[in-house]
């Protein structure tokens, strides 16, 4: 407080002596503004008469004198001659040099120099203390334990994931317990997995049944533009948690500031590189028995630095991947707790409707589901509103104007979507096709075929080329009723996933025989090369003219699946399995 008050007085006094000079420059001004003319003829009559005292004389177009006796000043033409001078001192005359107006500049100087210096003291002064705050705010944002909503109870299913952090909270609560034993609590853990699984709500229930306080950042908030301020950051925040003794520090994307660093010189980020090695020197600071665990969160566990993998550092990675049929039914009852549904609402079927579907999307599902049912003016939620809310969350909201949709579109989307029913059914009868339809959405779907594949640990080659069939037979169904030539721009997004299946498995997983057991990814990263593009089109192409040949021995399936669409527009597994039987 004395402080800012000392503040305040020097600026207050700065403010006055700037007023008082500029107060002296407007006299100045004006007692200049006020010299009287007189012609130079005159003057010159009163040289003569030796009746001027003082004159003086510069570059400006006047010269301005004093008469004796008076203290009025004149001024007349400035005649330039090289003897003007010496004339006047002959007389007598007191002569100055220089410009009239040098003490106004200089004092113009002076003042235009000081405003630049404390203009720019203030705005460092406020681009520090705003630094300064953001640094603070980041470390002193600790939500307590009685604050945190989020324990073990509300955090269905991830039974594994909670046997291997008991001991973690065990250690904060208790140091004492495991130290006398000699062990060291892991520094940091480390959660990977794919985005909506719960990581950050692991991070906090972990802090709620410690009871410690919880500090949450992301990766991006320590990505600066200048270099030193992200480390400035990270050390702030640990000296902020190190005040509570016993805390939990949650970094999310913490791939923002730890991916491994470069080699090279030019490729090298030396603002992320402090902030890194600030993480890991903070990190090693720790001591045994201080109850400070870090724990970050990824979806690229692969992207991240050796150094931070490394024991002492984030001792334990933790996956956090999609939930099983199991975990799934336990957050789906989760949700759906304080929601009025109807009886015909199964858990049970739900879950086993809604594989690869992580916790935030199954909360999504039964949000969108409680929407719909709300704008219907309903006052539960039925199994008819959770089917809807499939089609709303995955494709997006059916398209209410279809009148600029020709018969002809319509009958290329029907064939399109019934090729990748009917290859689903025949060549992958265990994965259900919950749903398809011809109805446009939103999100620039002609139509859709929503499938649902089995829960398994693991996906094999025939998995693979099963999912490259699936994704390719729309285009192979218009090929073959269409005609090459008329072959649309409906199988992008097919194009897409049968790409990246294919891809999976020659480069990543070693099941082709081109390459063999090899990862590309660890010899050339990116695979950018000509002859992994060659492998690929093959492969793909030796695929597509096998769905093909499926398809064209089932034409007559296809065009019964399609013509019931162009009819229905929708149709369910039911109907479709009854239609191809």
């Amino acid at each position: 407080m004395k402080k800012q008050l000392k503040q305040k007085k020097w600026l207050m006094i700065g403010l006055g002596l700037g007023i008082l000079i500029l107060l002296s420059i407007g006299v100045y001004n004006y007692k200049q503004s006020q010299s009287f003319f007189m012609n130079y003829n005159a003057f010159q009559e009163q040289v003569r008469e030796g009746k001027i005292k003082e004159v003086s004389i510069g570059d400006s177009p006047y010269i301005t004198f004093k008469q004796v006796g008076d203290d009025i000043l004149y001024k007349t033409e400035n005649p330039r001659t090289l003897d003007f001078k010496e004339k006047l001192l002959l007389k007598n005359i007191k002569v100055t040099e220089g410009n009239n107006n040098t003490t106004f500049y200089f004092v113009q100087m002076f003042i235009s120099a000081t405003v630049f210096i404390g203009v720019f003291y203030i705005v460092f002064r406020g681009t520090k203390r705003h630094t300064g705050m953001q640094t603070m705010a980041l470390g002193i944002k600790a939500i307590e334990a009685d604050d945190l909503r989020i324990g073990f109870e509300q955090i269905a299913g991830n039974h594994e994931v909670k046997d291997q952090v008991e001991d973690i909270i065990g250690f904060i609560k208790d140091p004492q317990k495991y130290t006398q034993l000699g062990a060291r609590m892991p520094k940091g853990l480390i959660f990977y997995g794919p985005p909506g699984t719960g990581k950050t709500l692991m991070a906090k229930a972990i802090a709620k049944e410690a009871g410690v306080p919880f500090f949450s950042l992301s990766g991006s908030d320590f990505v600066q533009m200048y270099v030193g301020v992200g480390a400035s950051r990270i050390r702030e925040v640990f000296k902020e948690a190190r005040k509570h003794e016993r805390a939990v520090i949650f970094i999310d994307e913490i791939d923002a500031i730890g991916k491994k660093r470069s080699n090279n010189l030019s490729g090298s980020n030396e603002e992320k590189d402090q902030t890194l090695n600030a993480l890991l020197t903070e990190m090693s600071g720790f001591k045994h028995d201080e109850g400070i665990v870090v724990i970050a969160a990824t979806n690229r566990l692969e992207l991240l630095d050796d150094a931070l993998l490394r024991p002492g550092r984030f001792d334990r990675q933790i996956e956090i991947g999609y939930p099983d049929q199991g975990a799934r039914e336990q957050i789906i009852k989760l949700y759906l707790q304080g929601k009025p549904i109807s009886d015909e609402v199964d858990s049970e079927k739900l879950a086993r409707q809604t594989v690869r579907f992580t916790g935030a999307m199954l909360e999504n599902l039964l949000n969108e589901a409680a929407i719909l049912a709300a704008k219907a003016g309903e006052i539960k939620i039925t199994m008819n509103h959770i089917e809807k809310a499939f089609s709303v969350v995955l494709a997006g909201a059916e398209k209410k104007d279809r009148s600029y949709i020709t018969q002809e579109e319509r009958r290329i989307t029907a064939f399109h979507e019934a090729g990748h029913a009917l290859i689903t059914k025949l060549i992958v009868p265990m994965q259900r096709v919950v749903k398809v339809t011809i109805v446009p959405t939103v999100k620039g779907a002609g139509g859709f075929s929503m499938s649902i594949p089995k829960d398994s640990m693991y996906m094999t080659k025939r998995d693979f080329i099963s999912q490259i069939q699936i994704a390719l037979a729309g285009r192979a169904a218009e090929e073959i009723i269409f005609g090459k030539d008329l072959i649309t721009t409906g199988a992008s997004n097919d194009i897409e996933k049968a790409t990246y299946y294919l891809k999976e498995l020659i480069t990543r997983y070693g099941m082709d025989d081109t390459y063999g057991l090899i990862n590309c990814e660890v010899i050339c990263p990116g695979n950018s090369n000509q002859e992994l593009l060659k492998v690929c089109k093959e492969k793909m192409d030796q695929i597509y003219e096998e769905t093909k040949l499926v398809l064209k021995e089932h034409e007559e399936k296809l065009m019964v699946l399609a013509e019931a669409l162009l009819e229905h527009e929708t149709l369910n597994e039911d109907k479709i399995i009854e239609l191809i039987a």
